[in-house]
C-alpha cells in the first residue's frame, strides 16, 4: 500500500517537473519543438499576449447601440373557477375567457442615429405596447415599422437623434473559427456581453410552422439566452455582422448552439421596410437540392460543390437568363453556394430588378449567365387571362367539367401555371387540383382567395396531383 502510494507521488512530481519545463520553454520561447529526455517532441503554441483576443474594444463601442425591447401583448385569459355547484350548471359571470395583458422583452440595436432599431419579429410580434431602453436607462416608446416574418427581422423607430449606432460589417467575410461576441439582454439582465466563436455558417433549423422561411444563420457558441432575441453578434472590429435569433436547446437555455440571422440579409429587410413598409424579395425561380451519389455518378460530378437544380420554372429569372434542370449551381455573383440556405441567403441580398452573374456547371463546363431576378407575380385576384386569377405568383383557374370528371371529384380549383411565390416554395406543382383550402372544400379562384383572406398564420391545402394520388401543402401567410 505505501509502495504504491510512494510510486504515485513521485509520478506526480515528474509530471509537474514536466509541465513546469513545458510551460517555462513555452515563455523561453514562443513557439517552436522541445525534446525532452526520452526523446519524446513536443511542439509549442505562441500563448504571448497580444495573441489572446481582446473585446474591448468590440464591446465598449457597440453595447451603447444594444437596447432592451419590452413589449405588451393581450392574451387570452384563463377561465375563472366556478364558485358554487349552481354556477357549475346553470353558468357564472367568469365563465368567458378574459382578455389579459402579456409581457415580454428582448433585445435590439439601433441602426441609424434617428432612432430606427432592429429586433426580430418574433419579439414584438402580437405587440399592442412597445417600449424601448437604452443603455443609459433612458426610455422611448416606439412604433413598429414593418416586420418580415420569412426572416424573423423587424424595424422599429423611436422619436430621437443623435442616438449610439454600431456598423455594419460583412457577414460574407466572416470566417470558421472566428471570435465574436453577443450583446443583449437575457433574463432581463441589461447589457450582457458574451463571447464565442462562429461554429458554423448556412445553417437552418426544422420548420414545423408550415411558414415560409429563409434560414442561413451564423451558428455560434457564444451563451445566448432568452431576451437575447434581436441583440447584436458583433466581431472583434465592433462591427455588426448578425442579430442573434435563436437557440438550440431541449431545455429552453442555452446549451452550447446560437444562431444569428447575417447582418447582409438583416440591411436589405431594413432597407425595404424602412422605404416600403414591406419586404420586396427577388425570386430566382428554381427548385433545388444537395447533390448526392446518384446525382454525382450520373453527372459524373468531380465535386460535390454546389446545389442540384432540379427545376427551373417557367418565365421565372432562372428560365429567362438559360438556366435548365439539370445544371449545377455554384455561385450567385462571387458568392460561392453549397447548400440551399446559402442560395436563399445569396438571392435575398436583392430585389426584382437587380441583375447577378449566376454560375453553373453543365455537362462538366463552368457556364455563366447573367440572371434578371424577377418579384412576386400580380396581386392575388387579379385576372390574368384564360379565366385564371394571379394567387401568390401563380395562376388558377375553376376546374373544367372534364378535369374533374377524369379524377372521380365534384369540385376543384386547378393550378394551371407556377410561378416564384408560394406556392412554389411549398411544393406545389402545375395541374395540381386544390379541393380543400383549411377544411373548406373550393370550387372557384375566389373561393381560394376568401379563405386565405381569412387565415391568420398558416394555409393548408389538400387536393389531387396530377398523377392522381391525393397531395397536400402548406403555407404561412
Amino acid at each position: 500500500m505505501k509502495k504504491g502510494l510512494l510510486i504515485a507521488l513521485l509520478s506526480a512530481m515528474v509530471g509537474g517537473l514536466t509541465a513546469y519545463a513545458v510551460v517555462n520553454a513555452m515563455t523561453d520561447n514562443a513557439s517552436g519543438v522541445i525534446e525532452t529526455s526520452g526523446g519524446a517532441q513536443f511542439r509549442t503554441v505562441n500563448l504571448a499576449q497580444d495573441n489572446w483576443p481582446d473585446f474591448t474594444y468590440a464591446a465598449e463601442s457597440a453595447v451603447d447601440a444594444v437596447v432592451h425591447v419590452k413589449v405588451v401583448a393581450v392574451a387570452s385569459g384563463q377561465q375563472q373557477a366556478p364558485s358554487s355547484i349552481f354556477d357549475f350548471f346553470f353558468g357564472y359571470p367568469g365563465a368567458a375567457p378574459q382578455p389579459r395583458e402579456k409581457i415580454g422583452s428582448g433585445s435590439g440595436v439601433i441602426i441609424r442615429e434617428d432612432g430606427y432599431i432592429v429586433t426580430n419579429n418574433h419579439v414584438i410580434e402580437g405587440a399592442t405596447k412597445i417600449e424601448v431602453t437604452l443603455n443609459n436607462n433612458q426610455t422611448y416608446p416606439a412604433t413598429l415599422i414593418g416586420t418580415d416574418p420569412a426572416t424573423d427581422i423587424a424595424l422599429i423607430k423611436v422619436e430621437a437623434t443623435g442616438l449610439p449606432t454600431v456598423p455594419f460589417g460583412d457577414s460574407d467575410k466572416l470566417r470558421l473559427g472566428e471570435w465574436v461576441i453577443a450583446i443583449g439582454s437575457p433574463y432581463d439582465l441589461r447589457s450582457t456581453i458574451t463571447a464565442g466563436i462562429v461554429s458554423a455558417k448556412g445553417r437552418s433549423m426544422p420548420n414545423y410552422s408550415g411558414q415560409f422561411k429563409i434560414e442561413s444563420f451564423i451558428q455560434t457558441d457564444a451563451a445566448v439566452n432568452p431576451g437575447n432575441s434581436g441583440g447584436a453578434l458583433v466581431n472583434k472590429e465592433g462591427h455588426l455582422v448578425g442579430i442573434n435569433t435563436a437557440i438550440y436547446s431541449q431545455t429552453g437555455s442555452y446549451s452550447g448552439y446560437s444562431f444569428a440571422v447575417p447582418v447582409n440579409i438583416v440591411k436589405k429587410i431594413a432597407s425595404d421596410l424602412m422605404d416600403y413598409g414591406s419586404v420586396k424579395r427577388a425570386v430566382l425561380g428554381i427548385t433545388m437540392g444537395p447533390i448526392d451519389d446518384k446525382i454525382a455518378e450520373e453527372l459524373k460530378l468531380s465535386s460535390r460543390n454546389g446545389v442540384y437544380i432540379s427545376e427551373v420554372s417557367k418565365s421565372s429569372a432562372a428560365d429567362e437568363a438559360g438556366i435548365k434542370s439539370g445544371d449545377i449551381l455554384i455561385a450567385i455573383d462571387s458568392i460561392k453556394v453549397n447548400t440551399s440556405p446559402s442560395v436563399q441567403e445569396a438571392v435575398s441580398k436583392y430585389s426584382p430588378g437587380d441583375k447577378a452573374v449566376v454560375t453553373v456547371i453543365r455537362e462538366g463546363k463552368e457556364k455563366k449567365f447573367d440572371v434578371t431576378f424577377k418579384g412576386a407575380a400580380q396581386e392575388n385576384g387579379i385576372e390574368t387571362g384564360d379565366g385564371s386569377v394571379a394567387f401568390y405568383g401563380s395562376s388558377i383557374k375553376a376546374a373544367d367539367e372534364k378535369t374533374l370528371a377524369k379524377f372521380g371529384i365534384r369540385n376543384g380549383v386547378e393550378i394551371v401555371e407556377l410561378g416564384p411565390g408560394k406556392l412554389m416554395e411549398a411544393g406545389a406543382t402545375e395541374g395540381f387540383i386544390i379541393m380543400y383550402v383549411n377544411d373548406h372544400p373550393v370550387s372557384t379562384p375566389q373561393d381560394v382567395i376568401d379563405i386565405v383572406k381569412k387565415s391568420k398564420r398558416t394555409v393548408f391545402i389538400e387536393g389531387i396531383t396530377p398523377s392522381g394520388r391525393t397531395g397536400y401543402f402548406g403555407f404561412g401567410v
